[in-house]
């Protein structure tokens, strides 16, 4: 009987058709920058929140392309689950791609590990975490930058 299922899921799998592997809640953090998102997946009818709002009441269009493109590339499958994302710190774009790679991780959590190839092979940030930091600015010229001295003449 359970090959029988197992044979069914991963034919399931192969054809794209990914089912729900639990029907417990996922909780998913993702970071970008200073940026951090929380992401709470549960089982129910495709309804997008971002910040206590609509994913479609954000205006800026780049903001809502990156906050749907993990939903674009798990297929229809996301549309049985309610995906609530709450985002704190940095910038506009850096909230959207930390609520980004929450969604994904999320769906990970949930759909199983043929979401996490398929999310690999499109974009590894979309689940892996970017620890590039910038620089802090040096004492003597502090309001110039990190490593900028000031200019010279040669002659």
């Amino acid at each position: 009987m359970k090959e029988k299922q197992k044979k069914q899921e991963s034919e399931k799998a192969a054809e794209g058709k990914a089912e729900p592997k639990k029907k417990k809640p996922a909780f998913s953090i993702g970071k970008r920058k200073k940026a951090v998102a929380w992401a709470s997946i549960r089982p129910g009818k495709g309804i997008i929140m971002f910040n206590s709002r609509p994913v479609e009441s954000v205006e800026n269009e780049t903001m809502r392309l990156l906050l749907k493109e993990p939903l674009m590339l798990s297929g229809d499958a996301w549309k049985n689950f309610n995906i609530s994302v709450r985002t704190k710190g940095g910038g506009i774009l850096g909230q959207a791609q930390a609520a980004r790679q929450a969604i994904a991780r999320g769906l990970v959590d949930m759909l199983g590990s043929n979401m996490k190839k398929i999310f690999m092979e499109y974009d590894r940030n979309i689940l892996v975490y970017d620890p590039r930091r910038t620089e802090p600015h040096k004492p003597p010229r502090s309001s110039q930058g990190p490593r900028r001295y000031k200019q010279r003449s040669k002659r």
